[in-house]
């Protein structure tokens, strides 16, 4: 096994209390139908939640974050480029104000949803109306120009 494979997994086996908080909401698809992975390898990194359907990832800071906050910075920069949009609470937020980080999370999450809609529309050649369509719509225009 490699070496960020084994990170994630001791990662996993050591989780915080914070941690062990939002798992309890996240697991077996519970915030909206979106199945989470915890302590999961993600371009070089240590993602703490992430939905790879959604490209979410959720990453929960501790105190010691505060003296590595330029390391976070490129970190997420690194994950953005990725395609992944990253959000951050305190531990403290999630264990003070569980309901306000998931409701946060359930709006980042419908957000996914709604570009990806927007995304899947987009794919492809746009619809063409039929050429027997065009024909029409060319003929009546014509014939309202001749009774002007």
């Amino acid at each position: 096994m490699d070496a960020l494979r084994q990170k994630a997994r001791n990662l996993r086996n050591a989780g915080t209390d914070a941690e062990r908080r939002l798992w309890q909401h996240l697991r077996l698809k519970q915030l909206g139908g979106c199945k989470f992975g915890r302590q999961v390898p993600v371009a070089g990194y240590v993602a703490n939640f992430v939905c790879l359907e959604m490209k979410l990832i959720v990453e929960l800071d501790g105190g010691q974050h505060v003296e590595r906050a330029v390391y976070d910075a490129r970190r997420t920069r690194v994950l953005e480029a990725e395609g992944y949009r990253v959000l951050r609470y305190w531990n403290d937020d999630v264990l003070v104000r569980t309901t306000e980080v998931l409701e946060d999370i359930s709006r980042a999450l419908e957000l996914a949803k709604d570009n990806g809609k927007i995304k899947n529309k987009i794919k492809g050649t746009p619809p063409q109306s039929s050429p027997a369509l065009c024909a029409r719509e060319e003929a009546e225009s014509n014939s309202e120009g001749d009774e002007a």
